[in-house]
């Protein structure tokens, strides 16, 4: 049994409240607007205090919509560095947030986004 948790989910799309109403009505999601002004992001706690949780990105139109699952690991770099030995590919590499957030996005052997994350210390 696998101890890595699927715990954050991102959605991209040119035409985020479409997005947000369908998910809405298909699974009684709701959404917070967390960006600004040409920057949305609406975060919602979609499995509840215990679930997964997940956000959909607004985006420009010249970008390609996507889905991806991000999965908490214990370190960024090394999980990177594991993907590519499995054949995998690194499409955003490791980086920090600001807050302390480490994340990164992989691609797997057949092209699918995967994303990886370590929260800040202390939560």
């Amino acid at each position: 049994m696998s101890s890595t948790p699927v715990t954050w989910f991102e959605i991209g799309s040119d035409r985020p409240e479409e997005a947000e109403r369908f998910y809405g009505d298909l699974f009684g999601w709701t959404f917070d607007e967390q960006g600004g002004p040409g920057a949305s992001y609406r975060q919602t706690t979609a499995g509840g205090e215990h679930g997964i949780g997940g956000a959909i990105r607004a985006l420009d139109g010249e970008s390609p919509n996507y889905a991806i699952f991000y999965a908490e690991v214990a370190d960024v770099a090394d999980t990177c560095r594991r993907a590519e030995a499995a054949g995998g590919k690194i499409l955003v590499p490791p980086r920090t947030t600001p807050s302390g957030l480490s994340l990164a996005q992989l691609l797997d052997p057949s092209g699918n986004r995967v994303g990886v994350f370590t929260p800040p210390a202390g939560g």
